[in-house]
């Protein structure tokens, strides 16, 4: 039997609601931290009082922009099943339950029910290939957006001909220039690591008008 859990995930902790009694509507609270430890705490404390191993937990989670992504795959790794919603679904079906205002100790409880009521299908993470591209993408056009302001800075100060600011500039922008290269370098290793990448990267690159950048980006979702 199934325990179903829910978990509104913020910042820095997790309100864990497990729905001890689905009929009765009764339930059981935890709140910790989210980080590993609290990932290891959240463990014991479900295995301990639903006196089931986590396999058998049905976890419920927002998409909360980043912030559930960790515990998502700590849980998924642990061998339980995850289910990650729409924030806009879950307020739809706590409207529905009729709940009232907007607590992380209310928003908990209306995650288990959703477990329990709606069974949704189990998250599957990315694999991980996939998720290491996808960060140094981001960083590479983190970089590229970091040097062309300091192109557009350095423009500027071309104009009132201030030469300190100038050279600070250009050591920035050779800092910046330097660690694009690198990144550019470890993303080719990532890629020529795994065959399935290099497939895909191949695949994009045979179309006209597509170029490496944009093919970095696309390969990010083929795989996803």
């Amino acid at each position: 039997m199934s325990a179903f859990i829910g978990i509104d995930v913020s910042k820095h902790k997790l309100d864990c609601a497990w729905l001890r009694e689905p009929a009765a509507g009764k339930v059981k609270t935890k709140v910790l931290s989210n980080d590993a430890r609290g990932y290891a705490q959240l463990q014991r404390w479900l295995e301990q009082h639903t006196g089931q191993p986590i396999a058998t937990c049905h976890i419920v989670l927002e998409a909360t922009g980043i912030y559930h992504e960790a515990l998502a795959y700590a849980l998924h790794d642990a061998g339980a099943g995850v289910s990650v919603i729409n924030p806009a679904q879950i307020r739809d079906f706590g409207k529905g339950l009729g709940v009232r205002g907007k607590t992380d100790a209310k928003d908990s409880v209306v995650l288990a029910r959703y477990a329990a009521t709606q069974r949704p299908a189990f998250w599957q993470p990315e694999p991980a290939a996939i998720r290491e591209l996808k960060a140094r993408v981001a960083r590479l056009e983190a970089l590229d957006s970091d040097i062309q302001r300091e192109c557009n800075r350095r423009e500027k100060s071309e104009v009132t001909g201030d030469t300190e600011i100038i050279a600070s500039i250009e050591t920035v922008l050779s800092a910046l220039r330097a660690e694009r290269a690198r990144l550019a370098r470890d993303i080719d290793a990532h890629i020529d690591g795994h065959p399935e990448l290099k497939h895909d990267q191949a695949l994009l690159q045979s179309i006209p008008g597509i170029g490496p950048a944009v093919s970095l980006r696309l390969m990010t979702t083929l795989r996803s």
